[in-house]
C-alpha cells in the first residue's frame, strides 16, 4: 500500500511539473497578446466578459449579454465555469488591481485544469496497468486537446475535458459506490457547463449499467452510487445554476428543458439498481436494463422535445454563411484536408493502439477506453471538436505501445514514440494546407480606436463581437453565438442592403460605428452591385461613413442632418 501511495505521488508530482513547464512555456511565447488579454479565442475574451459582468454587479443568474445583439442575448452559458477563475480575480484585485488579477486568473486556471487532467490520464494508465508517467508525457502534448489547456483558455472546454476524464476513471475503476457516485457528480457537472459532452455521458452510464447486467450485485453499489448522485446532484443543480433563461424553450443549456429530460432518465439506474435482486439472470438483467432505458428515453423527449435537436435553431442562412466556417464545428470529411490531419491523427493512432491492447489482454479497461475513443470518432464525423476527448484517451494505449516497442529495439522505439506525439499530425497536414491569406487589418488597432470613442452601436464582422464586448463600452450586433441570429444577420442584411436602404437600416438599428476589417464579411461572396458591401470593398463609402483610420477599417455612422 506505501509503495502504491508513494507511485502515485510520483506521478502526480510529475504531472503537476510538466502542467507548470509549458504554461511557462506557452506564457513566454504568447506573451504579447496575453499580457494585453487579448486571449485565444472568441469564447475565452466572453467567458473573461461575463466574469467581469458577474463581479460587477449583474446577478449570479443573470448570464444575459445586455450589450450584444439588437436588444440584449440570454448566453446559453453556464456560471459554474466562472467559480474558480472569478475567485482568483475577486481574490487578487483587492491586492494587484483588476487588471494583473484578470492577468493571473487568465494563467492560473487553465494551468490547474491541465495538472488536473495529467493527473487523472496517470490514474487510468495504472488501471490499464501501463506507465502513468509515459502516459503524462503524451497527454501534455496530445494536439489539440492540449491546445484547450493555453494559457487564456478560460472557457468550459478544458474543464469538460477534465471532467470526463473523471468519468472515464470512475468507470473503469473499482466497482464501489464512491466510483458510481464521482460519475454520477462528473456527470452532472459536466452537463451543467454545456451539452458538447452530453454523447459521452450517455456512453459512460450505458458502461456502467452494462457491468451491472453483466456482474449483477457486485457492480450494485456502484450503480446505485451513480444514479443516486445523478437525481440528488440535478436537484441540487437546478436550485444552484438556475439561470435568468431558465424557462427557454431550447435544449442547447442546463435550463428547464434540459433538467427536465436528465432528470427522468437519472431514474433509470436508481430503478435498476434497487430492483436488481428480483434479477438472478445477466439476460433478466439486460431486459429490464433496456425496458426501462427506453420508457425514460420516451418520457425524457416527450417531456422535452427540444433535446431531440439542441442546436436545430440556427437560421440555414447563418449555418451556411458561419457556422460551416467554424474549424472545430466542421465534419470531419467537410474539414480541409490539413485540419483534418491535425485533428484526428493522434486520436487514430491510439484508437488503434487500444483496440490492439484489449486485443492481447482482454481487459475491460482497454475495451472501455477502446469504447470512448470510438464515439470521440464517431462525433468527430459532425463536428470535429468531438475528438478532443479522443486525443486525451489516446494516452494509455499509446503508453503500451512504447513498452512494447522497447522491448524490440531502439529503432522500434523511435517509431513508437514519433507515433505518439501529437504535435506532428498538424505539422504533417501543415504540407497539406493552402496558401496563408493576405494580410488583413490591425483587429487590435482597429478596437483600440473604437475603445477611444463614445459609447455607441457597433457593426462588425461576427468574430470580432466578443473581442469589441471585452474591450470597449460599445453594444455590438453580431457575434459568434448560434443565440445571436437576429443580431448575425441583421449585420449581414445591413452590408448586403443597396447603400440607400443600407442608410435607412443603420439609422432603424441605431449603428453608430461600422468596422470592415479587411477581409471581412468574405463569405458573402460576391456582393450584388450598388451594395453597401460593394462600395466598401471598391473604397467608395457612401458620404454618411466617415473614415476613423487610414486604411478604411473603421468608420463611424455620421448623424442625419
Amino acid at each position: 500500500m506505501g509503495a502504491a501511495r508513494s507511485t502515485v505521488w510520483r506521478d502526480n508530482a510529475v504531472a503537476a511539473g510538466l502542467a507548470l513547464l509549458l504554461a511557462v512555456v506557452w506564457a513566454w511565447r504568447d506573451w504579447a497578446a496575453l499580457s494585453a488579454l487579448r486571449l485565444p479565442d472568441t469564447d475565452d475574451v466572453m467567458r473573461l466578459q461575463q466574469m467581469r459582468d458577474w463581479l460587477g454587479g449583474q446577478g449570479f443568474s443573470d448570464l444575459a449579454q445586455h450589450r450584444l445583439g439588437v436588444a440584449g442575448l440570454e448566453m446559453h452559458w453556464s456560471r459554474l465555469p466562472d467559480l474558480v477563475p472569478g475567485a482568483i480575480i475577486a481574490l487578487l484585485t483587492p491586492v494587484t488591481g483588476a487588471y494583473a488579477a484578470e492577468l493571473a486568473a487568465v494563467i492560473l486556471w487553465p494551468l490547474l485544469l491541465l495538472a488536473v487532467a495529467l493527473m487523472l490520464v496517470a490514474a487510468i494508465a495504472r488501471r490499464v496497468a501501463v506507465s502513468a508517467l509515459v502516459a503524462v508525457v503524451i497527454t501534455a502534448l496530445a494536439y489539440p486537446a492540449s491546445a484547450l489547456f493555453l494559457p487564456g483558455r478560460i472557457d468550459h472546454h478544458g474543464l469538460q475535458l477534465v471532467l470526463l476524464l473523471v468519468l472515464v476513471r470512475a468507470v473503469i475503476g473499482c466497482g464501489g459506490w464512491r466510483c458510481g457516485v464521482a460519475a454520477g457528480v462528473a456527470s452532472v457537472a459536466s452537463l451543467v457547463v454545456g451539452m458538447e459532452t452530453a454523447p459521452f455521458l450517455a456512453l459512460g452510464g450505458g458502461v456502467l449499467v452494462m457491468r451491472w447486467v453483466v456482474a449483477g450485485q457486485g457492480e450494485r453499489p456502484r450503480l446505485l452510487g451513480y444514479g443516486a448522485s445523478l437525481v440528488l446532484g440535478f436537484g441540487l443543480a437546478a436550485i444552484l445554476f438556475r439561470t435568468s433563461g431558465w424557462d427557454a424553450a431550447t435544449c442547447d443549456a442546463f435550463a428547464a428543458p434540459l433538467w427536465r429530460a436528465a432528470q427522468v432518465g437519472a431514474l433509470a439506474p436508481v430503478g435498476l439498481a434497487l430492483a436488481g435482486r428480483w434479477f438472478d439472470a445477466p439476460r433478466t438483467r439486460l431486459v429490464a436494463a433496456v425496458a426501462l432505458g427506453g420508457a425514460a428515453l420516451a418520457v425524457a423527449l416527450t417531456l422535452s422535445p427540444a433535446c431531440l435537436s439542441p442546436y436545430g435553431g440556427v437560421d440555414p442562412l447563418l449555418e451556411r454563411l458561419w457556422l460551416a466556417r467554424v474549424a472545430e464545428a466542421q465534419p470531419l470529411f467537410a474539414a480541409p484536408l490539413d485540419h483534418a490531419i491535425g485533428y484526428v491523427g493522434l486520436a487514430l493512432a491510439g484508437l488503434a493502439a487500444t483496440l490492439w491492447q484489449w486485443r492481447r489482454t482482454r481487459d475491460t479497461g482497454w475495451a472501455v477506453l477502446a469504447g470512448f475513443q470510438l464515439a470521440a470518432l464517431a462525433l468527430a464525423l459532425v463536428q470535429l471538436r468531438g475528438i478532443y476527448a479522443g486525443t486525451m484517451l489516446a494516452a494509455p494505449g499509446l503508453a503500451a505501445l512504447i513498452a512494447y516497442a522497447r522491448e524490440r529495439g531502439p529503432m522500434a522505439l523511435a517509431a513508437a514514440w514519433v507515433t505518439s506525439a501529437g504535435f506532428l499530425y498538424p505539422a504533417l497536414g501543415s504540407f497539406a494546407a493552402p496558401p496563408p491569406p493576405a494580410a488583413t487589418c490591425d483587429g487590435g488597432a482597429v478596437l483600440a480606436q473604437l475603445a477611444a470613442q463614445p459609447a455607441g452601436t457597433v457593426a462588425a464582422p461576427i468574430d470580432l463581437g466578443a473581442y469589441a464586448l471585452a474591450e470597449t463600452r460599445h453594444r455590438v450586433l453580431a457575434a459568434p453565438y448560434h443565440r445571436n441570429g437576429v443580431g448575425n444577420l441583421a449585420v449581414y442584411r445591413l452590408v448586403w442592403l443597396p447603400v440607400a436602404e443600407a442608410r435607412a437600416e443603420a439609422d432603424r438599428l441605431e449603428i453608430t460605428y461600422l468596422a470592415n476589417c479587411g477581409g471581412a464579411w468574405d463569405e458573402l461572396g460576391t456582393p450584388p452591385p450598388g451594395s453597401l458591401l460593394e462600395a466598401l470593398r471598391t473604397g467608395n463609402a457612401p458620404a454618411w461613413l466617415v473614415p476613423m483610420t487610414s486604411e478604411a477599417a473603421l468608420y463611424r455612422v455620421e448623424a442625419e442632418k
